[in-house]
């Protein structure tokens, strides 16, 4: 069971596959927040879901989104996935699994796959669950963005 909409996403601070700290409410600071859990770096769906954000990327930031990725693997997994795949955005490694249980992403026997847009004032704003169609989260994303941006 993932986290409702309308709540408010809980704080956490993590470390990024650059190796340095990193904290939900600061990132929230310069937009909106397309925080991401998966199971793990290089596996198939996993890999298929990291490359569709990297190739919406461009839709992404003009929407004024960032992209973070969670999972438990390693900084070092996370940087050698990120630089095989050329991904440009963060992801926060997860170890003890603290994170994905914050917000309610730890699954049965795998690991959950969820999506959630989170708004400048830490409101969750979106939620899409989906452990099979790991392309579709990047489309997800991006029409919460949509909603959230103002029209010029």
């Amino acid at each position: 069971m993932a986290l409702s909409m309308g709540t408010r996403a809980p704080d956490f601070e993590g470390k990024t596959d650059e190796g340095s700290q990193i904290r939900l409410y600061e990132v929230l600071n310069s937009g909106p927040v397309v925080l991401y859990f998966y199971p793990k770096d290089e596996t198939p769906g996993c890999t298929k879901e990291a490359c569709t954000f990297r190739d919406n990327w461009d839709e992404i930031r003009e929407l004024g989104g960032t992209v973070l990725g969670v999972s438990s693997d390693s900084v070092e997994s996370h940087k050698s996935f990120k630089e095989h795949r050329k991904l440009q955005f963060t992801l926060v490694s997860d170890p003890d699994g603290k994170i994905r249980s914050m917000y309610q992403a730890k699954g049965a026997l795998l690991p959950d796959r969820i999506t959630y847009v989170i708004d400048t004032d830490g409101t969750i704003k979106h939620v899409y669950k989906s452990q099979l169609n790991a392309s579709r989260h990047a489309d997800e994303a991006i029409n919460a963005l949509k909603v959230l941006k103002p029209e010029k």
